[in-house]
């Protein structure tokens, strides 16, 4: 590699666990690379500075371009191609989730829905229906809140993530100022269901 020494570890770091990740390890440094680069740089660059094969940085940029992670940019009297990451790394975050979504949970939460249609044949199909409809509904449940979070702007959402443990107080304070006749809150602290 012919990078500086902290840039190196950074990108090294970065491959490791992009195998972790479900990527492979010259694409986790390729991203890397290109996060950390203050200009867009073209493949011939990438190359050289990572040591990997031109045919490895092509396919690499390939799969970070179906990802949505990198974009093409041109320079004047310039054929040649230049990627750079987003400036923002909260668009990062939002790409990469989203992209994960897409190709992670949709496809599971089509197939349990079609499966939930189905007549289940015996004790054990409807046990197994069972089991895939909490699944389905936990899905459903964190993709509702998720759209939620992707229509947040960036500051409500680091004001959202900075609240921390702070959500669990505001939720026992929201039960002590607004017990639902009825409910499982107000019977357990009702003196006469103890």
């Amino acid at each position: 590699m012919n990078l500086p020494p902290l840039v190196q570890t950074f990108v090294l770091h970065f491959g490791e666990m992009g195998s972790r990740w479900g990527i492979n390890r010259t694409v986790g440094q390729i991203y890397a690379l290109l996060y950390l680069s203050k200009e867009p740089l073209n493949a011939e660059d990438i190359v050289e500075r990572l040591g990997v094969s031109r045919s490895n940085v092509s396919m690499g940029l390939k799969e970070l371009q179906a990802w949505n992670l990198v974009r093409l940019q041109h320079k004047p009297g310039d054929r040649r191609d230049y990627f750079a990451t987003p400036d923002d790394i909260w668009q990062i975050v939002r790409t990469l989730v989203e992209e994960r979504k897409k190709r992670e949970i949709d496809p599971t939460m089509t197939l349990l829905r079609e499966v939930l249609m189905q007549e289940p044949a015996s004790a054990e199909e409807r046990h197994a229906q069972e089991r895939m409809r909490e699944m389905h509904d936990l899905f459903e449940l964190l993709t509702g809140w998720y759209a939620d979070v992707q229509r947040l702007d960036t500051e409500r959402l680091v004001q959202l993530l900075t609240l921390g443990s702070k959500v669990q107080k505001i939720l026992e304070m929201k039960d002590r100022l607004f017990v639902v006749p009825g409910s499982r809150k107000s019977r357990r602290d009702d003196p006469k269901e103890k």
